[in-house]
């Protein structure tokens, strides 16, 4: 309680997008209707469960959530495992291991939902071309899921994105369209996230590349080693064309041998080091060594 007010910890997004959704009557020329947050959220680990940035209390999802009708489960589906694909491909994951969870024994939703979701998630995958294993029972009570893994370099496997279907939340809280016949039916909510947790993806990223990150991920691009402390400023003029260039420059002004400096940015994993002389000074250059 703060001056009089009551807060507390959000465990989900969810419910946001669901109010935001309720605000107004929505028609089905509306639909889908798209939103995405990277919400923070806490969940109560227990102290022995957590683990470096794979298991916190405190994290930040890429939650999105999607509103649409039954009959547009598939294309929707489909544009997330394009987007997923698209950009864990980016960061070097290629090799992924999918996951069909279909529906358990005890759940909400008519028979004919489960299976007009179930095959709009099959459809998706098969059209994607994605190979996958089906979970029978697998699935949450509210409605069936993809699961995505990626395989690192050595491979192992994480769990990162997950594609879900939801009957439950839109009953609960009463959300509704209006069809094209004129009547009110409750729309399909679609969870998604490619990362998960943001923190637990950094995670990943560390061990898959063993800290020796791409020149476009790793936190310090070049690095200008000056020879002696004359080549400093000159060292200083090059960082500030750099980082205008959009770069992510620092100049080590440690005062060690080059030899020294050299092995620093070595161990650091450096991806470009730019040795600067009396003779690059002079000619307006750096000497660059790329690791």
């Amino acid at each position: 309680e703060i001056e009089e007010q009551t807060y507390q910890l959000k465990p989900m997004n969810c419910p946001f997008h669901v109010l935001l959704y309720k605000d107004a009557l929505r028609s089905y020329r509306e639909l889908p209707i798209r939103w995405a947050e990277l919400g923070t959220v806490y969940r109560f680990e227990r102290s022995g469960t957590l683990h470096g940035l794979f298991r916190v209390r405190g994290f930040t999802q890429d939650d999105a959530h999607i509103f649409c009708t039954p009959d547009q489960i598939k294309a929707e589906i489909l544009g997330v495992l394009n987007l997923t694909e698209a950009i864990l491909s980016h960061f070097g994951f290629r090799s992924f291991e999918v996951n069909l969870s279909t529906r358990p024994d005890k759940s909400v939703g008519s028979d004919d939902i489960w299976e007009k979701a179930t095959s709009g998630l099959r459809s998706a995958l098969e059209a994607k071309g994605w190979k996958y294993s089906v979970d029978e029972g697998g699935g949450a009570f509210y409605g069936p899921k993809i699961d995505v893994k990626i395989e690192d370099a050595i491979g192992r496997k994480w769990q990162c994105s997950t594609i879900q279907l939801d009957f439950n939340l839109p009953e609960r809280f009463g959300l509704e369209f209006v069809s094209d016949d004129g009547t009110r039916q409750a729309p399909i909510m679609i969870h998604r996230a490619i990362f998960g947790s943001m923190e637990r993806f950094f995670g990943i990223l560390v061990e898959n590349y063993a800290g020796d990150f791409p020149f476009w991920l790793s936190p310090v691009q070049v690095r200008l080693l000056p020879v002696t402390e004359t080549q400093i400023d000159y060292c200083h003029e090059v960082a500030k064309e750099l980082k205008a260039a959009g770069l992510r420059v620092e100049v080590d002004q440690t005062g060690d041998r080059l030899g020294k400096l050299i092995r620093n940015a070595e161990k650091q994993k450096i991806p470009v080091m730019a040795v600067v002389g009396a003779a690059e000074a002079s000619s307006g250059q750096v000497n660059a060594r790329i690791r």
